[in-house]
């Protein structure tokens, strides 16, 4: 059986209309799939709103005890029902998870090296039984970037993370591909001409991309999230917008070895 598996971020999420259409587009989606969102904007404004000061070190978030609180308000309330609400209104039978839920996702604390990141989870395991069970009976999981740790602490975990996670997990009894939805059409080679998509990215392309510095920042953890997938037996990743789970000649990047 062939599982997909969406993760979208960003812009996606804070617009209203744009969400709607992303959902849409997801919930036409036809076979197993799974969809996997962060929501960190909107976690950023809420915590201006509560005047809580965002603390961020090479674009990952520092989570201290108060803006976990807000991350587990808006990733595992707002964000992940307002998701599934809308996707229960096309006919797509989701429910809600957090890595706390059905013990789906477990993590440790990120360990210190030269910054503390707080309330921060590393991946440890994914419970493929449950993710299985679910696909098998056509419940859509709908999964939040929060994990846990067996003992009752929940933590921030980076949504890109756990979509490659959790595909790495089924692709031991699935045919998985996973996506990466965002703004953008796929990779850009110039940041500024939307149409300058990178079509084809395989590591010797991926390592002279970083040297033109043309992939840099937020883009060099989800490509390091993209192989990795790949190098764990993940059938086929491709990063691009949402129109390309629709739209069989759309443009976007695709991810090889």
């Amino acid at each position: 059986m062939k599982v997909s598996i969406i993760k979208i971020g960003g812009n996606l999420i804070e617009d209203e209309s744009v969400l709607k259409k992303v959902l849409q587009n997801f919930a036409r989606l036809e076979g197993a799939k799974i969809l996997v969102h962060g929501g960190g904007k909107l976690a950023t404004q809420v915590s201006e709103k509560l005047g809580i000061a965002t603390q961020m070190v090479d674009g990952r978030r520092i989570t201290n005890r108060e803006t976990l609180d807000v991350i587990t308000m808006v990733y595992g309330g707002l964000v992940n029902k307002t998701i599934v609400a809308n996707l229960q209104s096309l006919n797509c039978n989701a429910l809600g998870l957090s890595g706390a839920d059905l013990n789906s996702i477990k993590s440790v604390k990120r360990p210190v090296k030269t910054h503390d990141f707080g309330f921060v989870g590393d991946v440890t395991a994914v419970n493929s039984e449950m993710f299985s069970l679910l696909l098998n009976n056509n419940i859509t999981p709908v999964c939040c970037a929060i994990s846990h740790d067996g003992n009752g602490q929940l933590f921030n975990t980076n949504a890109d993370t756990i979509a490659s996670e959790i595909a790495i997990a089924l692709a031991k009894n699935f045919e998985v591909e996973l996506y990466y939805c965002f703004e953008k059409k796929g990779v850009l080679r110039t940041i500024e001409d939307e149409d300058s998509v990178i079509t084809d990215i395989n590591t010797e392309i991926y390592q002279a991309l970083i040297k033109e510095n043309i992939i840099a920042d937020g883009m060099l953890p989800k490509m390091q999230n993209c192989f990795n997938a790949l190098e764990r037996n993940v059938s086929k990743v491709f990063i691009g917008s949402i129109d390309m789970l629709s739209e069989e000649n759309q443009l976007r990047t695709t991810i090889t070895l």
